[in-house]
């Protein structure tokens, strides 16, 4: 079992930042992607962004690139997502989320193990 703690969300104006992080422990942790997604009420969850574990391969969703920048300090078992520039369409529950096999990364269904959720609110 893998166990995943975001923590880092909150109420920011639009233009402002924040910064993620999820905090990874249990079973001997060599992953192959990272990833973080968001959820609004009623909606699917979002792929945000992931990362390769080992490497520096990274991706994002098209509505983020540019302004969240995605980083892990692998000593530390820990996952981060800088968010700049929020916009009030940023508002979500933010998860973090962990895969151990290979293949794209950004569909929801693909992770393995996801933490409890932040929430990040940006107002206008």
């Amino acid at each position: 079992q893998v166990q995943l703690v975001e923590s880092g969300g909150g109420l920011v104006q639009a233009g402002g930042s924040l910064r993620l992080s999820c905090a990874a422990s249990g079973r001997t942790f060599r992953p192959y992607y990272m990833g973080w997604f968001r959820q609004t009420p009623g909606k699917d969850r979002e792929f945000v962004g992931r990362i390769r574990w080992n490497g520096d391969s990274t991706a994002y969703a098209d509505s983020v690139k540019g302004r969240f920048t995605i980083s892990r300090d692998n000593a530390k078992n820990t996952l981060y997502l800088q968010m700049n520039s929020l916009k009030p369409e940023d508002t979500a529950v933010y998860y973090c989320a962990v895969r151990y096999g290979a293949g794209s990364g950004y569909a929801a269904r693909d992770y393995d193990y996801w933490g409890q959720g932040t929430q990040v609110t940006v107002s206008s």
